[in-house]
This record gives C-alpha cells, sequence and structure tokens, in this order.
C-alpha cells in the first residue's frame, strides 16, 4: 500500500531498469547520536515477503529513550537488511526512515542465504562479544566495534561495525519513503555486480542492559511476514 506523498520513490522501486542513483541528501540527522540488527529459489522466496509488507509513509524521527539508558520498555526503530545478491548482508538501523542510520554493519551471512531462510522460516542471529576490561564497562553492547556471529545456532563468522558508505546513504535515500517493504534493486553504480536486495521493517528494540539488545521484526497484522530477531550480547 502506498500513500500518495511516496509515489516517486514507489515509481523508483517499481521500474526495474532504474538504477540506484545518490541524489541530494535529505535525510536528517537523528536527534542524538549514540555515544559510540528440497531447494528453493531464493529470489522467488525473498520476493514472496513483499506481498506482506507493505509500503506506507513514517513519522518524524525520534529516537527511543531506551537508546541512552537501561530501559526494558520496547521502542520502535527501522532496520533495512541489505545487500549484493552475491555478496554478505548488512544492517542499518535508523530511528526512522528519514534519518540517517545511526548503526551499520556487515555480518559475515551471505544475501541469498539470508533470503532463503527468510522464506521458509524464523531467523535467530545472534551476535556476540566478549568484555574488554574498563574500556567496555561504559559502553553499550551495539557500540562494539565488532561480534561474533550465530545464525539459527551456527557459527558463522563474524559482524563489524562500520561507517555508512555513499552507496548506503544513497539507498537510505532511495528508501526514504518507504517504512516497509522488501524486493531487489539494480546496482547503479555502473558496473556490473548484480542486483542489491532489501528488507526493510519496524524492528522493535528492547535494551534489558548495555550488555544485552535485541531487535524483533514486527510484522503486519493479519499477515504470515518473516520472523526474525537479532540478539546483541555481551558475555
Amino acid at each position: 500500500m502506498a500513500a500518495s506523498s511516496s509515489s516517486s520513490a514507489v515509481d523508483d522501486l517499481e521500474n526495474p531498469s532504474r538504477p540506484i542513483i545518490p541524489r541530494t541528501p535529505s535525510l536528517l540527522q537523528p536527534s542524538r547520536r549514540p555515544r559510540h540488527a528440497g531447494r528453493h529459489n531464493p529470489l522467488r522466496l525473498f520476493r514472496s515477503i513483499c506481498r506482506t509488507l507493505p509500503i506506507f509513509n513514517t513519522p518524524r524521527c525520534g529516537l527511543p529513550h531506551s537508546h541512552d539508558t537501561v530501559n526494558a520498555s520496547p521502542a520502535r526503530v527501522t532496520g533495512t537488511l541489505f545487500g549484493n545478491l552475491r555478496g554478505r548482508v548488512s544492517l542499518s538501523i535508523q530511528e526512522s526512515p528519514r534519518c540517517l542510520p545511526w548503526v551499520v554493519l556487515e555480518m559475515a551471512v551471505q544475501t541469498q542465504v539470508l533470503m532463503r531462510e527468510m522464506g521458509t522460516g524464523m531467523v535467530r542471529i545472534a551476535l556476540e562479544c566478549e568484555r574488554a576490561g574498563r574500556a567496555a564497562a561504559g559502553r553499550r553492547v551495539m557500540e562494539e566495534g565488532m561480534w561474533g556471529v550465530f545464525y539459527n545456532g551456527r557459527k558463522c563468522g563474524y559482524a563489524v561495525r562500520r561507517e555508512a558508505t555513499k552507496e548506503d546513504l544513497a539507498l537510505m535515500e532511495l528508501l526514504r519513503a518507504v517504512s516497509m517493504g522488501a524486493g531487489v534493486l539494480p546496482d547503479g553504480n555502473g558496473r556490473d555486480k548484480g542486483e542489491v536486495a532489501y528488507l526493510r521493517a519496524c524492528f522493535e528494540y528492547v535494551m534489558a542492559s548495555k550488555d544485552s539488545e535485541t531487535l524483533y521484526l514486527l510484522s503486519p497484522e493479519d499477515t504470515n511476514g518473516p520472523e526474525l530477531s537479532i540478539f546483541f550480547v555481551r558475555i
């Protein structure tokens, strides 16, 4: 479902021949930055998710109160899983689709593997890191720079936190009017690198402590959307 104010963005998404082109940045700064988430045809399964995630307008930016203080009360943030179909998946977390990302991390999970798993059932991603003495005492676990990744209980390498690239920001700008949706877009950097898959959704964010933060994907009511949880844990 698309609102009238997002018609241009929807046109971009529905035109498979139009590349992702960086535009004049219009994403807003977050209100406050952190101090420092048988064989199947993966593409067909991933595109089937699109039917369960509508597209509609989003409210203005608003930083969850639990972002700065230990608070088990849930808040809502925007999460975008994206990546080249031949590469690894990245996660961007924003206050809302209209804001710049305050967390971007790249995981050692192949984009097509994630697409296939999300098209067939439940996905649990745990990102674990170890305490690094007193330096970690004042940091939240999501502010760490590296985590070990456990994908549905299987160890599969590491995830690293990084700065958003211009390609990341171009995608976020293209999806600025989209609060929930999924699809596949052509690569617009002028090189033959394949297609970029994305899944954007509203996530419930819970900060149980500085050592435990969790994102739960919220599917629209009365749908059979994907089930995805991302756990950040410091042990």
